[in-house]
């Protein structure tokens, strides 16, 4: 099982079980994940990125080398954030990168945030959108969910880009509007299961967008990791779209089978 959305560090506004990296590792590698694309809770409120990511491709290194697979965080409204990208790409070597809109001040049209997925595609990585970090009920401070419409027309200006968006439901709703559909359709799309909720959502997202676009993801720590797993074998899917969607397709996003 490769489970795509998991964080590192502490979540700054209360301590969670499994808030440092070898207990994370444990108790991931215990309910049988083979790898974990790791973001680092750190970037949602840090400005110096650099040091972020350094300390993040560290840990995943010190932690469990090969397991954790780290995607940086690069802020498209602070200074230099290209160095940030290319350190990520060319200095840490990794796979993607993870945005946090909401929490960095821009929405998904601002011009530098286009520019951002425009390079990100020029280098082949993979872009994790964070749409939301948790329920606005829970907050303290509250963080809109990002709005995701403005990727329906970006996704097809970008066709070389791989996103995948985190921590949403309602991709189902009838009511979603046109460019959710559009989204839905984008070959270059990818979803998440973190925050996919009601009966037979897990059926209904594989059946709005492709069994090949779903990937296992738990939002661990911040989530419990069997809140994902359930949904998994509640919906007791046939076996190539469980395994699908439990690691083929993430290995196949990464380049893991080629």
């Amino acid at each position: 099982m490769i489970d795509v959305n998991v964080n590192l560090f502490r979540w700054p506004y209360r301590r969670l079980i499994g808030d440092d990296s070898e207990s994370l590792v444990a108790r991931l590698r215990a309910r049988g994940v083979t790898q974990a694309w790791a973001g680092s809770y750190e970037a949602l409120l840090c400005r110096d990125m650099a040091g972020v990511n350094l300390r993040l491709a560290e840990a995943c290194v010190r932690s469990s080398p090969g397991f954790l697979l780290p995607f940086g965080c690069v802020n498209p409204k602070l200074p230099d954030w290209q160095e940030d990208l290319r350190r990520c790409h060319e200095t840490h070597r990794m796979a993607g990168i993870r945005l946090y809109p909401n929490y960095h001040g821009y929405t998904l049209d601002d011009p530098s945030c286009t520019q951002l997925l425009s390079n990100a595609a020029d280098r082949r990585l993979i872009v994790q959108i964070v749409l939301s970090m948790e329920d606005t009920r829970t907050q303290l401070n509250v963080i809109q969910p990002v709005d995701p419409s403005p990727l329906a027309d970006l996704l097809h200006r970008f066709p070389q880009l791989r996103v995948v968006l985190l921590n949403k439901g309602g991709w189902t709703d009838d009511d979603a509007g046109e460019s959710i559909a559009k989204i839905r359709k984008a070959e270059n799309a990818y979803f998440d299961i973190a925050m996919n909720e009601g009966v037979g959502g897990l059926e209904r997202l594989i059946a709005a967008t492709s069994p090949a676009r779903v990937l296992f993801g738990s939002h661990s720590p911040f989530f419990y990791f069997e809140s994902a797993s359930l949904k998994v074998r509640s919906a007791a899917l046939p076996a190539d779209q469980e395994q699908a969607l439990c690691e083929g397709n993430a290995r196949s996003l990464v380049g893991l089978d080629s």
